[in-house]
């Protein structure tokens, strides 16, 4: 319930990226959890909660950068009965209390450095969310088997790409393509195309080749503008018009020239700009969006009788009754372009349930509001080239005082390493290169 890029969940609400998880709830970017709660970057945990940056943890609280460690709270090493004991500590049954152990723990971790990136096994790649690549600049979100691309996000099995969104699966020379791919090679200028091969400026197209401007094509070839051509007639008449693109160009009321070789004009779009992810990446009130020129539609009007506000809702879970699944619940946000607010919603009777049996106090915000949190989280595709934040410490440190640094000389020297990374050098994490993050990784 509640989640987006969910791949192998059973009950599990309010998601993002999450695979192979059971019985997990406000977690983002995690893979193979089981009962773990608002948690960050983590992998193969069991009965966690505020995980961020962590590896087959278990009964852990509030914890960074931990592997294979079992009976910790905010870092700190406990045993089994301490633990049991001071768990009871942590009610995150009570909204006040969660909201300010969010907040603690927000602070928390601004002590502990960030990998520059989350890359894994890969080489000569850039970018963020990257696992099994190489030769991949520029790239987010690639989930393996990727070779020579750029530009690229949400990929999956493919090679020698440019420019593409949510591609793959067996694809090789794709090019400005949105949910392109599959067994598909030397496709071009493409929304929802698959198993194409030879296509320019196609929307829609399946298991086709030889395409020019076509929409909604099927085991089709040698078609323009949805037409049919013979082999000899389709090549002569495609020349024609690359050479007409490039003469006389499409122009936008901005004045962006569209010769042969640019994507659709955002302006043609069916979509407007709130209406598609473009705003989950680059959120922007109505006035921004259309200052910019790009195109906006209001959201559909709703009648909500407020029944309750948010503020008026029970501070701790057990003392919520099954009354409220009948109740409308006013949202903060009250309807904010930034997040697509929803003005209002409800509690469903599988979500109340889970929030009982887990001991989580209700939500405040509507859905839709709770997914741009889970959003805000993950930093952009956007890379700075900066250097890694690792400081050395004075010989006269004691051992005591300098911890890990005093292990060796080398130890003691600030790291001159530098990458790209999607931290901005304004934020205030620490960032430290791959090899001092691992020095650092308890």
């Amino acid at each position: 319930m509640y989640s987006q890029g969910a791949s192998s969940l059973k009950n599990c609400v309010d998601t993002y990226t999450l695979q192979k998880a059971e019985q997990c709830y406000e977690n983002t970017l995690c893979d193979s959890m089981f009962s773990t709660h608002f948690s960050y970057n983590s992998y193969e945990s069991i009965n966690s909660l505020f995980l961020k940056n962590c590896v087959n943890c278990q009964d852990c609280i509030g914890c960074m950068n931990f592997r294979n460690k079992r009976y910790c709270i905010l870092n700190k090493q406990y045993t089994k009965e301490e633990y049991e004991k001071e768990k009871f500590k942590f009610d995150f049954g009570s909204y006040n209390f969660l909201s300010d152990f969010k907040n603690r723990y927000k602070e928390f971790v601004l002590n502990f450095p960030n990998k520059y990136g989350n890359i894994i096994k890969s080489f000569d790649v850039t970018g963020d969310n990257i696992m099994n690549a190489k030769k991949s600049q520029y790239s987010f979100d690639i989930y393996g088997d990727m070779e020579n691309t750029k530009f690229t996000a949400h990929g999956l099995n493919a090679k020698d790409s440019y420019d593409c969104y949510g591609f793959g699966g067996g694809a090789y020379l794709l090019y400005e393509g949105v949910d392109t791919g599959l067994k598909a090679s030397n496709v071009y200028f493409s929304v929802l195309t698959h198993s194409c091969m030879d296509t320019n400026y196609t929307y829609m197209c399946y298991n086709a080749k030889n395409l020019f401007g076509c929409i909604g094509i099927r085991k089709g070839e040698y078609c323009i503008l949805n037409k049919k051509y013979t082999k000899e007639e389709y090549n002569q008449l495609v020349s024609k018009i690359i050479k007409h693109m490039n003469e006389m160009p499409y122009v936008d009321k901005n004045g962006c020239v569209y010769k042969y070789g640019e994507f659709f004009p955002s302006e043609l779009s069916p979509f407007t700009y709130n209406e598609t992810i473009a705003h989950e990446y680059f959120s922007k009130t109505k006035n921004q969006i259309l200052k910019e020129g790009y195109s906006y539609r209001l959201p559909l009007e709703k009648d909500y009788q407020i029944t309750l506000e948010n503020t008026d809702l029970s501070d701790h879970i057990k003392d919520v009754t099954d009354d409220i699944l009948k109740e409308t619940i006013s949202c903060p946000n009250k309807g904010s372009d930034l997040t697509k607010c929803t003005f209002a919603y409800r509690i469903y009777p599988e979500e109340l349930s889970f929030l009982r049996r887990h001991n989580i106090a209700l939500p405040r915000f509507c859905p839709n509001c709770r997914h741009y949190e889970r959003l805000s989280q993950r930093n952009p595709m956007k890379l700075w080239h900066r250097k890694c934040m690792k400081e050395g410490r004075s010989d006269s440190l004691g051992a005591e005082d300098s911890g890990r640094m005093s292990e060796s000389p080398q130890t003691r020297m600030s790291c001159s390493n530098e990458f790209e990374t999607s931290y901005a050098p304004e934020r205030p994490e620490i960032v430290y290169c791959e090899k001092c993050y691992k020095g650092e990784v308890y």
